[in-house]
């Protein structure tokens, strides 16, 4: 069973006086716009945090954030408490855009490619990030197998590291 949809609260869009949010199809997918908006061709996705979730989870943010603790520790956590109250989710795509280089160079060493997000996909995990209910089911099950073996890998590099320079200072010890 789907997680009730979040609805953007009308404050948090730039609406003009006396606009009024409406929902609308498009194709499959919902999509909140405004009746002043209409003329213009705007529309805001429906947002949905429990499929942000599972995106969170399988396009591989994980990797590099975590959510309550699970995930990885490359960039910044994501949890609800590090995110203000009201949320204009056209911001957070901002600070996104900011950090655009640093990420796509982490997915490409870490992924081995850049993450793909389409415009309901990001709306998706928006809305994930910003629901604690939904972020609190978010276990270290849920992430495959091939996920949790790039989470890991640069752990067990450190490891290899370490133990080769442990290996190394044995040898030296066993020379003198």
């Amino acid at each position: 069973m789907l997680a009730a949809p979040i609805r953007i609260a009308a404050i948090a869009l730039p609406l003009t006086a006396g606009a009024l949010p409406v929902m609308a199809s498009h194709g499959e997918v919902k999509h909140l716009r405004t009746t002043d908006q209409l003329p213009m061709g705007l529309i805001m996705p429906e947002m949905n945090a429990e499929r942000g979730r599972a995106l969170f989870v399988n396009k591989g943010c994980i990797v590099c954030h975590s959510v309550n603790g699970v995930g990885g520790e490359d960039a910044q956590a994501l949890d609800t408490d590090t995110m203000e109250d009201m949320m204009n989710p056209f911001d957070f795509a901002a600070r996104m855009w900011r950090g655009s280089a640093a990420m796509v160079e982490l997915q490409k060493k870490e992924l081995g490619e850049q993450i793909e997000l389409n415009g309901q996909e990001m709306a998706d995990i928006i809305a994930f990030v910003h629901d604690a209910r939904e972020q609190a089911k978010l276990t270290r099950d849920q992430i495959p197998e091939g996920i949790a073996r790039m989470m890991h890998h640069d752990i067990d590099e450190d490891h290899s590291d370490e133990s080769e320079m442990e290996h190394q200072g044995e040898e030296e010890k066993q020379s003198d």
